[in-house]
């Protein structure tokens, strides 16, 4: 980073569950240094330890606590925001930022699927923030808007992602064990969820197959062409807190040995490990060896939430070879995802020079 002081930045939706992972993981970054808090006007004129309903193992770290929480209003003292706000008023407000000439960088599904609008992982597809310029001139924006997939998307892209690049692919079938916390506070009822499996998220499948494409797809010109594999999801809440599991089968083009896509998830390194950026893990997907994990409770908090976890790595006798994957959904699939492409997109010279 080219820059002794931290960029002061700002969170939107601060109050709620993504927004206090961002506040976590936002209080000792040694780029960012947490200037503004954003919620509704209920929660605005007030100390943020007072209107938040904390719900972290850790406590609210005290300097933000003592911050007075904003009105979601394009007039904040920083210029990157990171958006934990719900979808039903962040496609809105994240362009109102925008075209004030904010870098938005959102968690929220309005804006992933733009024709313009890059979803990114950093490890897989980082050379999509490079539409961003394009971006800002079609749309008379000084700011921009840079999205992170959705949370089981993130989970299954990071994943398959180095499989394709190494072997090709030509269809993944997916079936996803989501926890709780994916659906926000206070989320599903326990009288749905305790004891009890839903098969049914709305608009989950639909995300996943969708946005796994574009992120693992081609930036071609002014556009994103799609990869052209088949993705097929099957969605499931447990009465998980945190961690989504995933059950992947995958189709090769060029055949694959279990023994060589470990090899190849071993060696994978993106472009967020080249650049050694902070919230980058130092092995993006992590195997397992032991036949019974990896497992949410024992695993999850591992490698900082950033690393996808495989284990069982076996021979498929319908597609090439079958496994399971764990991801920490609020980490990996949200807060730790958006500040990972803001770290790459300030190491790439994008953030105005004058503002980093």
């Amino acid at each position: 980073m080219k820059t002794v002081s931290r960029i002061p930045v700002g969170i939107l939706g601060a109050t709620g569950a993504v927004g206090q992972k961002f506040v976590l993981l936002l209080s000792s970054h040694p780029w960012f240094e947490v200037r503004e808090l954003a919620a509704s006007e209920r929660s605005s004129g007030n100390l943020y330890r007072e209107v938040v309903n904390w719900k972290q193992t850790t406590p609210i770290p005290e300097a933000i606590g003592d911050l007075v929480v904003k009105e979601c209003r394009p007039d904040l003292d920083c210029k990157i925001v990171f958006s934990g706000l719900d979808a039903s008023v962040a496609g809105e407000l994240e362009t109102d930022f925008a075209s004030a000439g904010y870098w938005v960088f959102s968690n929220a599904k309005n804006h992933r699927m733009g024709p313009d609008i890059p979803l990114v992982i950093a490890e897989l597809n980082s050379e999509h923030l490079d539409i961003s310029p394009q971006q800002q001139k079609s749309r008379g924006w000084d700011g921009a808007i840079v999205t992170n997939a959705n949370c089981s998307a993130a989970v299954l892209a990071l994943s398959i992602g180095p499989l394709h690049k190494s072997f090709g692919l030509k269809a993944v079938d997916v079936v996803t064990l989501q926890a709780i916390s994916g659906a926000g506070y206070p989320g599903v009822p326990s009288w749905d969820i305790l004891g009890n499996v839903v098969p049914f998220i709305s608009g989950e499948e639909e995300k996943i197959e969708s946005e796994t494409q574009k992120i693992l797809g081609q930036l071609d010109g002014d556009r994103f062409r799609p990869a052209d594999f088949a993705v097929s999801a099957h969605a499931n809440r447990v009465a998980v807190v945190e961690g989504h599991v995933e059950c992947v089968s995958v189709r090769f083009t060029n055949k694959a040995s279990p023994e060589e896509a470990i090899q190849c998830w071993q060696e994978f390194r993106g472009p967020a490990q080249e650049l050694n950026l902070p919230t980058a893990p130092k092995q993006p997907v992590v195997v397992f060896s032991e036949p019974d994990r990896p497992q949410p409770r024992l695993d999850v908090n591992k490698f900082g939430g950033m690393s996808a976890l495989v284990g069982r790595v076996r021979p498929c006798p319908l597609f090439d070879i079958k496994y399971v994957v764990l991801g920490h959904n609020t980490i990996r699939g949200a807060a730790g995802a958006s500040i990972l492409n803001a770290e790459m997109v300030v190491e790439k010279g994008m953030f105005p020079a004058g503002q980093a």
